[in-house]
């Protein structure tokens, strides 16, 4: 059984309702996503399996809706306001891009408002895009490099749906912990524009508490201070990041041996500094950094030793022999490199979904998390245009 067995989920499909309502349904929820009778505008969004474009083969409809049914419904018509009605009536949890309609919600009912800058927003009925999102919720603010005379750039993937989906489930379990202690439901109202806002690390709280504006830095955390350079071009051309320098007298050391392994030590004039470092009876304090010049130099010398090992080996070498050597590092992995990492496939997150409408079996990205308790199994595929409209018929029959 898994985590939400037994809960039932009415998505009326919206902008950003769509990664919400997967992630309920990846927990074992039921969820119904209600569309117009033309399909939700998310399933007539490039790119399309095979380039063949169709109501069913979206990448992004099947990214967002996989393990979920799909219904028909004409909210024009009264027929169809009652649809819903009837749906909404043996419903946990109502996932909307506005709030309650109508006379369907009842005592126990959770409904989550998925909207750009909430419901009572004076901005409520301003159209938005993720790019818009973004950049006014403050994400891509930090996005970019050292030199600003360059634009701010924006983090592909569809961010602000992916944060409000975030928040969407994360309100909904906690609406849900709370009806299983009190028997009520409640309205859980998401601002996209606050979910992307408080996704900016610590910008927005440097700013309220000490009046300080971060600034981005070219793969780095934005700050108000620059800090140095992580990510080095190794010799097959692709990039690593090269992580925390080292701060204890036995990380420099352990520097100190890899670039003699590698026969570098000559190569680095600074290397007296990494010498006495690793002298030093207690840790380098990286706080004291521009402020100390004996903490400077150390913690240079050992950046310049990072980056010079690091241009000297293919990235993913690199990045192996830094974790056997107890550095933190990594490897620059495109989407689909991390995909298709060893790890990544032994941990189980490549999961087979048959499409038998197109009969050919894709590989999707599973579940972040392994429940040891609840396992999650393989998703049904995202569904047809109206693919479970009987389930309307059946609910109309039960209150004939």
């Amino acid at each position: 059984m898994n985590a939400l067995s037994g809960i039932r989920v009415v998505e009326i499909s919206g902008q950003f309702t769509p990664i919400g309502g997967r992630l309920l349904a990846e927990l074992g929820a039921e969820v119904v996503v209600v569309e117009p009778p033309a399909g939700s505008s998310h399933r007539s969004r490039p790119p399309f399996a095979h380039d063949d474009i169709g109501s069913d083969t979206s990448l992004r409809w099947w990214s967002g809706n996989v393990g979920k049914r799909s219904v028909t419904v004409d909210l024009d018509t009264a027929e169809g306001v009652n649809a819903l009605g009837r749906l909404i009536a043996g419903s946990d949890i109502v996932i909307s891009g506005s709030g309650p309609v109508g006379d369907a919600r009842h005592p126990s009912l959770i409904w989550v408002a998925v909207t750009p800058f909430g419901l009572d927003s004076m901005r409520a009925d301003q159209p938005v895009t993720d790019l818009t999102m973004l950049a006014g919720g403050g994400p891509v603010w930090n996005c970019g490099y050292d030199d600003h005379s360059l634009p701010p750039i924006r983090g592909a993937g569809e961010q602000s749906a992916n944060l409000a989906g975030l928040y969407c489930a994360i309100g909904a379990l906690v609406a849900l912990a709370h009806r299983d202690q009190t028997g009520q439901g409640q309205l859980v109202d998401v601002s996209v524009n606050a979910a992307c806002n408080v996704s900016c690390e610590q910008t927005t709280y440097h700013w309220l508490v000490n009046n300080e504006t971060c600034v981005r830095q070219t793969g780095r955390h934005a700050y108000f201070t620059p800090s140095q350079p992580t990510q080095v071009r190794c010799a097959d051309g692709a990039y690593a990041t090269t992580g925390v320098l080292p701060r204890k007298p036995p990380e420099f050391a352990n520097l100190l041996t890899w670039l003699a392994d590698l026969g570098l030590t000559d190569e680095l004039p600074e290397v007296v500094f990494l010498e006495m470092a690793a002298c030093r009876d207690e840790p380098v304090d990286i706080a004291m950094i521009g402020a100390d010049d004996e903490t400077t130099a150390i913690l240079t010398a050992a950046r310049d030793a990072i980056t010079l090992i690091a241009s000297r080996m293919p990235a993913n070498e690199y990045f192996l022999e830094s974790q056997r050597r107890g550095f933190p590092a990594g490897a620059v992995l495109s989407p689909d490199e991390a995909f298709e990492d060893e790890h990544i496939a032994a941990r189980g997150f490549h999961v087979p979904v048959h499409h038998p409408e197109l009969g050919e079996t894709f590989r999707y990205p599973g579940t972040p998390y392994v429940f040891r308790a609840n396992p999650v199994g393989a998703p049904a595929r995202p569904p047809l245009l109206g693919e479970h409209n009987a389930l309307l018929d059946e609910l109309a029959d039960d209150t004939a």
